[in-house]
């Protein structure tokens, strides 16, 4: 029983990168898609790849999720935790992708482990919630506003006397390498949480101890599922990105693709804190915008996706603890 319990939650974890990577692709090419400097299958190709790699960049951010958090449960009562944590998550993430709204994937795991770990009675590191999860969720759109106006400032300034056809032309070009750098990022970022749950699952079940090295097989497991997931390509959300916060032009997509990567690779090496990329591309992109005048941006459409970001984790986080109910009462 404790084998197939350990089985059936890697799988379900596996299922959530899979969601992820559809939920999330949208974050590393909806710029480039829509100012055309990719087509759709190129830029889901380059991003899966890209994402792939980006996994095996570190194992900072997965250390985070799987010992700063939560207290690793025990048993079979700790297995049904994570697996009420991940039921959670992919509820919301399929949700949010139903409706189009670009949520943190990130966020709706954290509510999840939150959730679970309060309806299973497991001690919640609020200290770890608060310091990697709520701060760096607050900050982090601030920034990628701030540094998206910036850059685009900073574009416009330097190539003010430039042939406008001919400077779109080349920020056509260099969006695929700062669309390759935001699905990497992407990668680093998001294929590590995953890990952290799986290695959790494993000291559960004491195939692992805790503070041990993340196991090669888990990493390719939850980098091909994400690529996997992200190949299949989020088109509902990528709608939203790409078209209905603002038109995005070469120059803006490069900017705010620039922006996110950095952010993201910045939060994962410094600070090891799992930040979302929902959130830093979609602030970067509503910075850079309000370069051209501020009513440029669609401010109704920002507002509901922000809000969909404060109700993540809470509505996560809910559905976690009611599915820890039910499986308690089934199996535990």
């Amino acid at each position: 029983m404790d084998t197939f319990a350990l089985v059936v939650t890697i799988l379900v974890a596996l299922f959530f990168t899979y969601t992820n990577g559809f939920h999330d692709s949208a974050n590393a090419i909806a710029t480039s898609v829509s100012t055309r400097a990719l087509t759709p299958k190129a830029a889901l190709a380059m991003a899966a790849v890209m994402n792939l790699a980006g996994a095996f960049l570190g194992s900072g951010v997965a250390k985070t999720v799987s010992e700063g958090l939560i207290e690793t449960p025990e048993g079979s009562t700790g297995m049904g935790i994570l697996f009420a944590a991940l039921l959670g998550a992919i509820t919301w993430n399929l949700i949010t992708w139903y409706y189009g709204l670009p949520s943190s994937s990130s966020h709706a795991l954290f509510g999840g482990m939150v959730g679970a770990a309060l309806a299973g009675g497991t001690q919640v590191y609020w200290h770890g919630v608060l310091d990697k999860i709520i701060i760096p969720m607050f900050v982090s759109p601030v920034v990628g506003l701030i540094v998206g106006y910036l850059v685009m400032t900073a574009i416009m300034w330097i190539f003010r006397n430039s042939n406008p056809h001919k400077t779109k032309r080349g920020f056509r070009i260099a969006q695929t390498v700062s669309a390759a750098g935001m699905a990497l990022g992407h990668g680093l970022q998001d294929a590590q949480k995953t890990m952290g749950i799986v290695v959790m699952a494993l000291v559960i079940a004491d195939v692992e101890d805790y503070g041990d090295p993340i196991p090669l097989w888990v990493k390719i497991a939850c980098a091909l599922m994400l690529s996997l997931g992200t190949y299949a390509g989020g088109w509902r959300i990528m709608r939203t990105l790409g078209r209905k916060i603002i038109e995005l032009d070469p120059p803006q997509g490069f900017a705010a693709e620039t922006t996110g990567a950095s952010i993201m690779f910045t939060t994962a090496f410094l600070f090891k804190a799992p930040i979302s990329t929902t959130h830093v591309i979609t602030s970067a992109i509503m910075g850079v915008g309000a370069t051209k005048r501020v009513n440029a941006v669609r401010w109704g459409v920002a507002k509901n996706i922000v809000l969909g970001w404060f109700i993540t984790m809470p509505a996560a986080a809910v559905v976690a603890a009611c599915a820890y109910g039910v499986v308690h009462l089934a199996f535990l």
